[in-house]
């Protein structure tokens, strides 16, 4: 969803449009982790302790799972509302009800994560910003890769 709002609003800011279509309500509830903060709790599980390992993996109630997420959700519209600041589209984002939602609610319990220590580093702006620059510099590579295949210079290699 995010890559997916990231270049529309991206194409729609470029080319000076007045509005981004979103599909759906707004309304559902979805939680959003960088990917590097997943990585990083992946590698602080791996890297536990016998002794935290063991209490996780020996409780007779509760099977060892361990959910990664950052604990926290926002609606779909502030999402969208994020990724336009982010991303300098100052248009209007209009959302289509005709579109299927989804699950109302997508929310991780992290408490067994978080008692063990750990808390993602990235804050959700902080990562969308990270995201657009890297599509940033995608877009760009594309379109220098583009260009040179189109140039009579590449014609003649």
């Amino acid at each position: 969803m995010i890559p997916a709002l990231i270049r529309k609003m991206h194409e729609a800011k470029i080319s000076s449009e007045k509005e981004v279509l979103v599909w759906g309500s707004g309304m559902p509830r979805r939680e959003f982790l960088y990917s590097d903060d997943l990585a990083d709790a992946c590698r602080f599980l791996m890297d536990l302790n016998r002794e935290a390992f063991d209490c996780l993996v020996a409780s007779e109630t509760n099977a060892p799972l361990i959910n990664i997420g950052a604990g926290e959700d926002l609606t779909i519209r502030e999402l969208a509302e994020l990724i336009a600041a982010v991303v300098g589209f100052d248009g209007v984002l209009r959302f289509d009800p005709t579109k299927p939602d989804g699950t109302p609610r997508k929310l991780l319990d992290v408490s067994r994560l978080n008692s063990l220590g750990w808390k993602p580093r990235t804050a959700l702006r902080e990562g969308l910003e990270l995201a657009y620059r890297d599509f940033l510099e995608s877009f760009a590579a594309q379109a220098e890769t583009e260009h040179s295949l189109s140039s009579p210079a590449s014609v003649l290699r």
